[in-house]
């Protein structure tokens, strides 16, 4: 057993760095002490556990780690261990059915979730610290005591659910198999990243029960994985537990470390396909680098940065300023525990030549060639590093992952240290080195995307690239009983592993303390201090965005707020850019629907310096002619893609359903091709004016005191011009008396995207966080809901299926969302349709428990990150709650009642009233709608005749 300290020391000071033993550091003036503790040690099976005490919430972040990925699969048989990451949630031998999804919504966690790369497999959850034992019993077995309960008809179902995510993430999704087409033709067959994490739909057909215990028997073992524990809990006795739980789990066969053979490119291969959700084309150029954490993937990562980040960008500089073939560019060095990978992506404007974005990229290359990269960039990125590692350690869950990845990938959860000196380390000779070596005259793969009918936009001498695509065929998934229940002679124990362990000591909700003041110019501060990690994140938010805007120019708001971080008066865009970069900040503008808000974060030591910046970007913007032009083109070049989109295209459709045409929420905020072409510079400025104190709200949580916010905040006081800003008001559209079916046409499209629902509440109803209450066991609770267990568990139609209230202080819609395989649209709304009709019939005293017991336990972890405390803010401010407003809360869900939430749920939940929006292929899945008895569908896009 070894416990260790790690303490973090950046902006150019050294790391000190040490095993075995309390770490000792040199600190200068401008560095901060951060300290990482940690403990690890390994059982006698060969289970590595890893320690984080952190004491600042009374919470506590469980995560196993197995050492299984994609790469671990052999061909014929890809996707298992993703199918594994499914497969662990449903069941075990002592939790049951179901257990641990149910077990999560009763201990207010924040829901038993899992990710699945090409190199591990993880599976993780926030609990209050009271359930820190269940926990520990519950991840035991799933390590030793799960695989007994796979069936026939568990892995039937399963394998519905895992190819309606692969449906929705790639098949369904606008370029959603470029990853697909460039890891086949950049690594060899028998590359084990030759194939895609989620697998192929039929290798997922074809695997038998037998596969899937060969591959567990063989992967999930004690040796192979790593369990880490960070939160607040007694050191002790979380070791005591660890060995009572897992202690006789048996140890695996030894597993050897795989080979990193170097992967080459012998000739450039170009490949090009027409892609059915796209209507853009987009090339990616991708080329084979290192693994995670080879000393040149550092550089290779800042090479990424420097090249496509920012105004001064040799790739923005070429591509999107001088030639104007696209909007952004996207670069990054993609590695992984066996190889990495270098790419380029870039989506062309409409109708631009591939060969053209090819040949900017080359000039842009040739760019960095002549010029080489400066070491203010360096600085630069350096800087920016250091908040982002502090982001990514501010919540505990996201410590435990840190240690996790580098106990598996580098062997020691204090390379953490080391980590961050090879970051320091890189120097303007290792970019322009990694450049010559890797890409500089290299073979590489080239994929052109273009959307149907354009071929002539691929890159010349390209070939086809071979893509199965699923057809839509009713009746063609495999039948299941999810009801059956597993029959097996349980897997001995030395003790009662069915009996759940008892909750601790309950945490009290401890509600931060909130400061308040009202500055001369009419604008309200709210903050919090926070001394967890040394940062500071900000809101300023102006009431108004689309609400203020007309229907001829809708857009105007938006445009607006992303040319306020395009220069100052006194700055350029690159200058700006540089001077928030230096401090390692971020500082964003963004328009919502009823708000302007400027947000951003940064390293306490740099607040006062990156408000003064806010404080240009606020009270001087430049309105650059040209930037105007790039952020116009950009717009309208974002508003073609969603035409494509089925999400995108769900999301403005069921906006117009639920908002009625002379509501101005019912616009997409983008705007229209028209609209935003129609937009003026002086328009922006004129928009500019309902920037004011006066409808202004400023949110700060970190390592800062009041004073000192107020003191920030003197110069935008005193300067912005108190104007007054009337927010006009929009009568809601009623709930419609009786039911409509709604259908856009997405010809081909292999799941249809549901949006079921009504205009409802505002957040400001005194029935609104009840009526929330009441949708937990519907479609709010996650695993805990309804429509999760009946579509999904149930039926393998979905991947995911939710519902909520959306409202804010204005009324918003109760809506029911998810994407469903094609083939079972009708069967799937139907389902829908009678799960609403008999919720509240059926709700009973468990579900009330179930309810109550996650919406109070969950408290616990209610305003851990800083985010949350942002949230919070908003609340109090945007909604007049008060302080307290989540005890009050506590207390009123205490108080409900079966017949309340029966009440409610008469009143808010009639399927009988509500719009059902549709969008997938309408010649196959139109019809059928009928069924549901609301008469014939409205095709919402009639521009050619469906074939019946």
């Amino acid at each position: 057993m070894k416990t260790f300290r790690l303490l973090i020391l950046l902006c150019g000071v050294s790391i000190i760095s040490s095993c075995g033993e309390d770490k000792t550091t040199t600190i200068t003036e401008e560095s901060q002490e951060f300290n990482v503790p940690f403990e690890k040690f390994t059982l006698e099976n060969g289970l590595t556990v890893v320690l984080h005490k952190d004491t600042s919430d009374p919470v506590v972040a469980v995560a196993l780690t197995t050492h299984v990925g994609s790469a671990r699969e052999i061909e014929g048989r890809t996707g298992f261990a993703h199918l594994f990451e499914h497969l662990l949630f449903l069941e075990s031998e002592n939790l049951g059915k179901g257990g641990l999804d149910k077990m999560s919504a009763r201990i207010g966690g924040s829901g038993a979730n899992g990710s699945t790369s090409r190199d591990r497999t993880n599976y993780f959850q926030t609990v209050p610290k009271d359930a820190l034992e269940k926990m520990i019993w519950a991840e035991a077995d799933k390590l030793g005591w799960f695989i007994n309960t796979v069936t026939d008809p568990v892995l039937a179902k399963e394998k519905q659910v895992v190819k309606n995510e692969k449906r929705q993430s790639v098949d369904n999704r606008p370029y959603g198999h470029v990853q697909y087409v460039v890891d086949k033709n950049l690594y060899p067959e028998n590359h084990p990243y030759n194939w895609q994490v989620i697998g192929s739909l039929e290798d997922l057909q074809n695997a038998t029960l037998q596969d899937v215990k060969n591959f567990y028997n063989r992967w999930y073992t004690p040796n192979n994985t790593v369990l880490t524990i960070a939160g607040d809990f007694d050191t002790e006795q979380t070791k005591a537990w660890v060995h009572k739980y897992f202690d006789e789990i048996k140890r695996g066969e030894e597993i050897p470390a795989l080979e990193k053979p170097t992967v080459t490119v012998a000739d450039t291969k170009k490949l090009y396909y027409e892609d059915n959700f796209a209507r853009i084309p987009q090339l990616t150029m991708s080329w084979p680098t290192v693994p995670l954490y080879h000393k040149d993937s550092y550089a290779l990562n800042m090479l990424s940065q420097y090249l496509s980040d920012g105004k001064q960008a040799p790739f923005n500089q070429v591509l999107v300023d001088d030639k104007q073939l696209t909007s952004g560019v996207t670069m990054y060095n993609y590695a992984s525990e066996l190889a990495g990978q270098f790419r380029v992506q870039i989506r062309a404007f409409s109708g631009k030549d591939l060969d053209e974005v090819a040949q900017g990229i080359n000039d842009a290359f040739a760019k960095f060639e002549s010029e080489g990269i400066p070491q203010s960039a360096i600085d630069r990125i350096k800087a920016g590093q250091e908040t982002n590692f502090y982001n990514g350690l501010s919540s505990v869950l996201g410590k435990g992952f840190q240690l996790a990845q580098y106990e598996i990938f580098a062997n020691d959860p204090g390379f953490i240290a080391k980590d961050i000196e090879n970051i320091l380390a890189v120097t303007v000779e290792d970019v322009e080195r990694v450049y010559n070596t890797y890409i500089k005259g290299q073979n590489y793969i080239a994929t052109s995307f273009v959307p149907n009918g354009q071929v002539d936009l691929a890159l010349k001498n390209s070939k086809l690239a071979e893509i199965a695509e699923e057809k839509i065929v009713d009746g063609a998934e495999e039948a299941f009983d999810a009801s059956i229940v597993a029959t097996y002679e349980k897997t001995p124990s030395s003790f009662d592993r069915s009996v759940e362990p008892p909750y601790g000591n309950t945490p009290a909700l401890t509600i931060p303390y909130v400061w308040q003041t009202d500055l001369s110019s009419g604008m309200k501060v709210y903050g919090i201090e926070n001394k967890e990690v040394p940062l500071v994140q900000f809101q300023i938010s102006f009431d108004g965005g689309l609400l203020l805007e007309s229907p001829e120019k809708v857009g105007v708001s938006n445009m607006m707020a992303r040319l306020m971080t395009k220069g100052t008066a006194t700055k350029t865009t690159a200058e700006l850019e540089e001077a928030i970069e230096r401090l390692g900040a971020s500082i964003n503008v963004f328009a919502g629907n009823e708000s302007v808000v400027v947000s951003g974060n940064t390293l306490a030591k740099n607040y006062d310096a990156t408000m003064a910046l806010v404080e240009e970007i606020v009270l001087q913007p430049r309105w650059d002619q040209e930037e105007f032009d790039i952020v116009k083109q950009s717009v309208m070049n974002q508003i073609v893609q969603q035409q494509a989109n089925p999400n995108s295209i769900a999301a403005n459709e069921y906006a117009k359903l639920i908002y009625g045409d002379k509501h101005i929420l019912s616009h997409n905020r983008l705007g229209t091709l028209a609209s935003v072409t129609s937009i003026t510079l002086e328009d922006l400025k004129a928009f500019y004016k309902n920037i004011s104190p006066t409808v202004g709200n400023v949110y700060v949580v970190g390592d800062i005191k009041e004073s000192d916010v107020v003191q920030s905040l003197s110069g935008i006081n005193e300067n912005l011009e108190a104007i007054p800003v009337t927010i006009p008001t929009f009568e809601m559209p009623k709930r419609p008396e009786q039911s409509s079916v709604y259908f856009y046409d997405v010809p081909d499209a292999k799941q249809s995207v549901l949006r079921f629902g009504y205009p409802a509440l505002a957040a400001t109803d005194p029935d609104y966080y009840p009526a929330r209450v009441m949708n937990y066991r519907l479609g709010g609770g996650g695993f805990a809901s309804q429509l999760t267990q009946q579509l999904r568990e149930g039926k393998g139609y979905t991947y995911g299926i939710r519902s909520n209230f959306s409202g804010t202080a204005l009324p918003g819609a109760f809506t029911i969302s998810s994407g469903v395989r094609s083939n079972v649209t009708y069967d799937s709304a139907a389902l829908v349709k009678q799960i609403l009709s008999d919720y509240g019939t059926n709700f009973n005293e468990e579900d009330l428990e179930v309810s109550k017991s996650f919406l109070i336990k969950s408290n616990a972890r209610a305003f851990e990150t800083s985010g949350a405390k942002l949230g919070m803010l908003s609340n109090i401010s945007e909604l007049n709650l008060p302080v307290d407003y989540a005890k009050q809360r506590e207390a009123a869900v205490r108080n409900m009642t079966v017949e309340d939430i029966k009440a409610l749920s008469a009143k808010y939940l009639d399927p009988n009233k509500m719009i059902y929006l549709v969008v997938g292929d309408a010649k196959t899945q139109l019809k059928k709608l009928e069924q549901l008895g609301y008469g014939t569908p409205v095709l919402l896009n009639p521009k050619e005749e469906i074939k019946k």
